[in-house]
């Protein structure tokens, strides 16, 4: 079965050339012009992958918004931001919501395909046959990779896919250094350092909101970060 991608993008022409390359490549597209029409949509049924603009008509700031309101309904569906707007606050603001990427539209359609067949090959692990190797444990970190499910202490991490694939790449390895190009490669990333330094804040503050002394990713000067012991 095709794959569904919703794209959330106000401008008639972009949105029907972006709904137009996706179908050529064999995605089933469900194209909307506005926050409302496309939240009332995807309250009936979510896509597999949404791919939304930040000003939406009248609403400057919709598709963070709309960004906001997908999260609270699925913490896994996949989130690409692409927008003209390049500044990092922006940037660092659409990460911080919760999606995986943040794009912007002078990026090539070639480079977007990739950037969304990486993120539909790391969702292609939960259908994978079970294995040993499934479920990673490290002290009180329990890691699904076939639920892509995080666990702190029996408590539910509630982390993105992107998240997920950084606490995984560095708890594999308990005391290894990653530094921040092993990090995008084992997560399917291509981003800046910034981007990424974005990533572990928000992973920080959510194993800390269930555990005000988790201190299990530590930064490495220079280097990068690792996973500290098996606490």
């Amino acid at each position: 079965m095709a794959r569904r991608i919703a794209v959330i993008e106000d401008d008639p022409a972009i949105r029907e050339n972006y709904a137009d390359v996706l179908r050529r490549q064999g995605y089933e597209v469900a194209a909307f012009a506005n926050r409302a029409e496309a939240l009332k949509a995807m309250r009936i049924r979510l896509p597999d992958l949404a791919l939304i603009d930040i000003g939406l008509a009248d609403e400057i700031e919709g598709g963070f918004a709309l960004c906001r309101e997908l999260r609270a309904m699925s913490s896994t569906l996949p989130i690409i931001f692409l927008t003209a707007r390049d500044g990092d606050l922006d940037t660092v603001s659409g990460l911080r919501m919760g999606a995986d990427d943040y794009l912007t539209k002078d990026i090539s359609l070639p480079h977007l395909l990739a950037r969304i067949a990486a993120l539909f090959r790391r969702i292609e692990v939960m259908g994978a046959p079970p294995a040993a190797e499934d479920v990673i444990e490290r002290g009180r970190l329990r890691l699904n990779l076939k639920r892509m499910e995080a666990h702190w202490a029996e408590h539910q991490v509630e982390l993105t896919l992107t998240e997920f694939w950084i606490v995984h790449a560095l708890a594999k390895f308990p005391g290894h250094v990653k530094d921040r190009d092993a990090l995008m490669r084992e997560a399917s990333l291509t981003v800046d350092d910034s981007t990424i330094t974005s990533h572990i804040k928000r992973i920080r503050r959510k194993f800390a909101a269930l555990d005000a002394a988790f201190d299990s990713i530590q930064s490495v000067y220079g280097l990068g970060y690792r996973w500290h012991g098996d606490r």
